[in-house]
């Protein structure tokens, strides 16, 4: 991964006078080529552009990543769908995205070519980088690679507050999805224990907001891990395989301070 320097409109103020980077992460959309069907009963592209149009009327968001599992069905159309939400949204932007297991990344680069998306996976700010790591596999379950803990590992500048966002969670979260979890998770936490800086890992694929703490040896800080609300359906965690509860769709923010504190609300729709 190359890291790109973004300088925000606020970058001043953040720089100067403690205004946070402002995140907002949407995940697991599971379109259709058809914008009329259903997932478990739930109108999936309607909840998608419910989501974005209300990150458009968020003025104090700064940018958005989507952390995979767009499609539901499979089909180039399902990514059409997406960009033309994006776009009815009028969100102008910089908007990241990687892919989840249901995905084919060259379908997301084919798509995601024109402003306001960027394929760009470390992000790099006055007092944060923003990473955005691959665990897609050859299965449902996650995998990330030696090579992509390698490149991330030489990306991560000593300086600067991480955020590390990806698909699959590598900590499980006590139901049926974690069957489908990242797969090595051990080989994860190792390579992370090496940098003192990470400080928050942002997860899809649970259709759930949850929240854990993970220590690990030589650490003076636990690192937190978010999960975030689906724009398709949430998790029944009740249920031993995939049920919808009756929320509605949803997307997390993050607020990132120059001194390395954060802070993260959940928004419902």
């Amino acid at each position: 991964m190359n890291c790109v320097h973004k300088n925000l409109n606020m970058t001043d103020n953040f720089t100067s006078g403690g205004k946070p980077i402002v995140l907002a992460q949407i995940t697991d959309s599971h379109l259709f080529a058809d914008t009329l069907g259903l997932h478990h009963g739930h109108s999936v592209h309607k909840n998608l552009c419910k989501v974005l149009q209300s990150i458009q009327n968020t003025p104090e968001i700064d940018m958005v990543a989507f952390t995979g599992d767009l499609t539901q069905d499979h089909t180039e159309q399902s990514y059409q769908n997406f960009v033309d939400c994006v776009n009815n949204s009028g969100i102008k932007l910089p908007f990241y995205y990687l892919a989840g297991n249901h995905d084919e990344p060259e379908f997301l680069d084919k798509y995601f070519i024109d402003l306001p998306f960027s394929s760009s996976k470390c992000i790099s700010h006055a007092h944060w980088q923003i990473q955005l790591l691959d665990s897609k596999s050859s299965t449902p379950a996650g995998y990330v690679s030696e090579q992509s803990l390698v490149a991330l590992g030489k990306d991560i500048v000593s300086n600067k507050h991480q955020l590390l966002m990806m698909h699959h969670h590598p900590i499980d979260v006590g139901y049926f999805i974690d069957k489908h979890g990242l797969q090595n998770k051990d080989d994860f936490w190792q390579a992370i224990g090496a940098y003192d800086n990470v400080k928050v890992i942002a997860c899809g694929h649970v259709h759930s907001e949850r929240e854990f703490k993970k220590q690990l040896p030589n650490r003076k800080e636990a690192i937190t891990m978010y999960t975030c609300p689906a724009t398709s359906i949430q998790f029944d965690p009740e249920f031993d395989g995939v049920s919808a509860l009756s929320k509605g769709p949803g997307y997390r923010i993050f607020y990132l301070y120059p001194d390395g504190k954060f802070h993260s609300n959940v928004i419902y729709l």
